[in-house]
């Protein structure tokens, strides 16, 4: 339906560019035993062959004059990292262009004065590991893919028969796009909850957070009788990395690496590697030219045809099958950063689906229940009207084609302090507040708990 305006959705109370930063945007039965599992991997790294010492993430105003300062700042190389429309955006630069910006004359002020530093220090933790999945210390760091790889057997190996280990499909570089399935005692069928996580590389959080989530779901069967009903009602199907390829990256080669590895199609003409995979999907993939980026060197490049990823053939389908089999009940597509619960539309700022009252109230009660853990707030409303355009988006496709009764983005902490590189003390808090939203979400999905018509209510 279409809507005049939104309602207030307002917060619940030196070296060369590296490609990253080559074009800015503009130019996520009884429980067996927890299984003990020795995790000897390398040290998370970030002694990779792109150095960012030196590098500064800016916060620059915009205000309502957004065209006027992007005119100015695309007199030089940045990354950009976040935008908030007619507030600010979020930039990193090398030091080769730290003068440059400064000629600009912008209001600004500094996130990461340098960003080197920062990741150095996000990225220290042990090589050797040895951990239970219910151990918390697993929280107290990040880990290489390979760990989150073992985690995840592990996992399944706590919850053998009630579980299995699954795949979506196969990456560009060829890596399976794993996930894990797992029910209640009724055996599995049921109208499915779906999660994707890692969509964009550089978003490390996400990965920690469907973690912990699936933990809480697995270890609480059978003891708790409020989650032992949310796996009893629904199948969870959780992909903690569907973009393998990039995050792989981010850990050898390059920290800030958003898309995935694949080259450019030969006829751009373009050196540059990577398509967004969440401007990627086959719905509404070409619906606003500001949605997305036709520029190979993008950050936001959408590819030359919807659906042109590998990764997005088999992402797809799944959801597809969902929609044709058990239903789709419940879908998010988990990002990092700015503290959002996202609703449907990304693709068109001016229109509102029929269900949006009751997204937004969901919203709302899982964001008071966040609050409640450590105070970090989070702002709900539809995607396009309250952050920026987006096609041929996750959240979008799985409403629309995947016939999602829920949907959502959403996009974990912080609001920009440290940005994509979170460091390592926020991953408990983080992980925590999600699982007390998720039990306010999961708690309340068959529930007929408003009955609003759009954000005409609110």
């Amino acid at each position: 339906m279409d809507v005049d305006k939104p309602g207030p959705y307002v917060r619940s109370t030196e070296a060369s560019v590296p490609p990253s930063l080559q074009s800015s945007r503009y130019s996520s039965m009884v429980m067996h035993p927890l299984a003990l599992f020795a995790l000897i991997g390398g040290l998370v790294s970030a002694s990779s062959s792109v150095s960012y010492n030196g590098y500064q993430v800016l916060r620059v105003t915009t205000g309502a004059n957004s065209a006027a300062v992007l005119k100015k700042l695309s007199s030089i190389e940045y990354d950009e990292w976040n935008t908030v429309v007619n507030e600010h955006i979020d930039i990193a630069i090398a030091p080769n262009q730290i003068g440059r910006f400064q000629t600009l004359a912008l209001e600004y002020h500094t996130m990461h004065e340098n960003l080197g530093v920062s990741i150095a220090s996000e990225s220290a933790t042990r090589s050797t590991w040895k951990r239970q999945i219910d151990d918390l210390e697993w929280y107290d760091s990040y880990h290489p893919y390979d760990d989150h790889k073992a985690y995840f057997e592990a996992l399944h190996e706590a919850f053998p028969n009630n579980s299995e280990i699954v795949s979506s499909g196969t990456s560009f570089e060829g890596r399976d796009i794993f996930g894990i399935h797992f029910w209640g005692s009724d055996g599995p069928g049921k109208p499915a909850v779906l999660w994707h996580g890692t969509v964009h590389a550089r978003e490390w959080i996400v990965a920690p957070v469907v973690e912990y989530l699936t933990l809480q779901l697995i270890q609480g069967y059978g003891v708790d009788n409020t989650t032992t009903a949310f796996v009893d009602n629904y199948d969870f199907w959780v992909f903690p990395f569907v973009n393998p390829d990039g995050f792989v990256y981010t850990q050898t080669t390059e920290r800030l690496w958003r898309k995935n590895r694949q080259p450019s199609p030969t006829s751009t003409n373009s050196t540059c590697y990577g398509r967004d995979i969440n401007r990627n999907w086959p719905y509404k993939w070409d619906a606003n030219p500001l949605g997305a980026s036709t520029d190979p060197c993008s950050q936001t490049y959408k590819g030359i045809q919807a659906g042109d990823t590998p990764e997005m053939e088999g992402l797809h389908k799944f959801v597809d099958t969902l929609r044709d089999t058990s239903g789709l009940k419940l879908y998010i597509d988990w990002h990092s950063y700015s503290q959002y619960f996202l609703t449907p539309v990304g693709y068109n700022c001016t229109y509102y689906i029929d269900t949006l009252g009751q997204h937004i109230k969901l919203a709302q009660l899982a964001s008071d229940a966040i609050r409640e853990v450590e105070g970090v707030t989070f702002t709900y409303g539809p995607s396009c009207a309250t952050l920026y355009p987006t096609t041929g988006a996750s959240f979008d496709y799985a409403h629309a084609v995947g016939k999602a009764q829920w949907s959502y983005l959403i996009e974990l902490r912080d609001t920009g302090e440290f940005g994509f590189v979170l460091p390592p003390e926020q991953i408990r808090g983080s992980v925590m507040e999600q699982w007390e939203g998720m039990k306010v979400i999961l708690s309340v999905l068959d529930e007929v708990f408003f009955d609003g018509d759009g954000p005409a209510a609110f």
